[in-house]
């Protein structure tokens, strides 16, 4: 429950039983225009792959990979860190993983709306509804994995390094 689309995907699996990877990518399609009218085609195209392949990959890769038990505190910490990681690599190559990624990004550019407070915002609103549906234990958890993903974040993200709102 970090956040985000992802967040909100991984909510609406948890109150629905559909797949995440089908509700991740259907949630990200009505940001797609957005996207192409105001951050560009390659943006769009590098994004939608992002998409594209978490939603095959989160499907496909327990049908050849099955992990055992990870305590839940370290799988909270490494997975924030590896979701950091992750979308810094994005950021800096000009995609996102889209939805509100894509949002934040246009308010930024356009509106000068602080991306990562925007971000934040709506991260506290996911993991507040994420109280109603899933044990608040995993809300812990995803506090804490939202915790090692924006330190990541904050600490490699910087003006002068690269800019990938450009």
């Amino acid at each position: 429950m970090i956040g985000g689309t992802a967040g909100v995907a991984f909510l609406t699996q948890y109150a629905t039983g559909f797949s995440f990877g089908l509700i991740f990518f259907v949630i990200n399609i009505p940001f797609y225009g957005l996207s192409l009218w105001k951050l560009g085609w390659v943006f769009t195209l590098k994004t939608f792959v992002a998409v594209g392949l978490i939603s095959f990959l989160t499907e496909f890769v327990p049908t050849v990979f099955e992990f055992g038990f990870v305590k839940p505190l370290y799988a909270s910490a490494l997975g924030g860190f590896l979701i950091g990681t992750g979308l810094l690599i994005l950021f800096r190559h000009k995609a996102s993983l889209g939805g509100l990624n894509i949002l934040s990004i246009y308010l930024h550019k356009c509106h000068n709306v602080n991306a990562g407070k925007f971000q934040m915002i709506v991260d506290v609103l996911i993991i507040i509804g994420a109280v109603f549906i899933v044990d608040f234990m995993a809300v812990i958890y995803s506090v804490l994995a939202a915790v090692f993903l924006n330190l990541i974040l904050a600490v490699n993200h910087r003006p002068g390094r690269y800019l990938a709102l450009d």
